[in-house]
């Protein structure tokens, strides 16, 4: 069995600035519509088992340790408003969902992959978002990015940050994260990073309290001071960066069996005018029995 974790904010953010750069008129739930034909796409392909999570609102509890942290603002307001529309049609088409609250999608999405792991031939996670590469597991876990098609193991994890996916937080923590609001580390950048963590594999093995600790990097003295006088922060960007593995996805992986549109899903694609997507689920179910 593959088990397939989609990140459906990734997927919705991807599809409605695509089709703003389109000239195909738009009713305001375009972006709704082509994820769903995605989704769809990959049942159609073979795919059996599916999960998707999506923010349903885009603050979470990190909001509250980092007041930078990303929030709503600025997000285009017609997009905004796709997001339950988004969540109901997933849910009428036969997808499991996991609209995120508290946590974020990509806590779901690490929940569902060790979750998953243990009872599946393989795990493929659907978003290039770089803290998911954290969840990457040898050849049995991997994140795959629909816009390139290039599957990232923990090889390709190595050859991309200089670290393997454990030391992701870590790495995140002292280069920071733009995408999610967090500058890390001053000074502290790719290669200095990698240097670091390739000798300590976690931020909690580095000998901080040593004053005669050094860095095996440029300006190792600069580099020793600036994370010294900023531990608490750099500890504070790992917690951030680290996704919770304990969200409540599912009981059994096999809830996240595709199994066709469920009853409501007619009255669903006539409101958002998916009647043709319809028809292709219908379709792929009948081929599934």
């Amino acid at each position: 069995m593959i088990v397939h974790l989609v990140d459906g904010t990734y997927e919705l953010f991807r599809c409605f600035y695509g089709l703003k750069r389109s000239t195909k008129p738009d009713d305001g739930l375009g972006a709704v519509r082509l994820v769903l034909s995605t989704l769809l796409q990959m049942v159609e392909n073979g795919a059996t088992h599916l999960g998707v999570a999506t923010d349903h609102v885009i603050e979470s509890f990190r909001n509250r340790l980092w007041p930078g942290y990303k929030t709503g603002d600025g997000v285009d307001p017609s997009l905004l408003a796709q997001f339950q529309p988004f969540e109901d049609s997933l849910s009428a088409f036969g997808f499991l969902v996991w609209p995120m609250v508290e946590l974020e999608a990509d806590d779901a999405l690490a929940s569902a992959a060790a979750q998953a792991a243990p009872s599946t031939e393989k795990v493929n996670i659907w978003t290039p978002d770089k803290d998911l590469a954290q969840c990457v597991v040898g050849n049995s876990v991997v994140q795959v990015d629909r816009r390139t098609g290039q599957i990232r193991n923990a090889d390709e994890v190595l050859a991309k940050f200089g670290v393997s996916p454990r030391s992701i937080p870590d790495y995140l923590a002292l280069v920071g994260d733009s995408a999610d609001g967090y500058p890390g580390i001053p000074g502290w950048g790719p290669k200095s990073a990698a240097a670091l963590l390739s000798r300590y594999p976690s931020l909690m093995d580095v000998p901080i309290g040593d004053p005669q600790w050094r860095p095996n990097a440029a300006n190792a003295g600069g580099l020793a001071h600036s994370l010294r006088s900023n531990w608490d922060q750099a500890l504070l960007f790992r917690d951030l960066a680290t996704l919770r593995k304990d969200a409540a996805v599912f009981a059994s992986v096999e809830e996240l069996e595709w199994k066709g549109p469920r009853p409501g899903a007619k009255s669903l694609a006539g409101s958002i005018a998916a009647e043709s997507l319809l028809e292709r689920a219908q379709r792929a179910a009948a081929d599934f029995r």
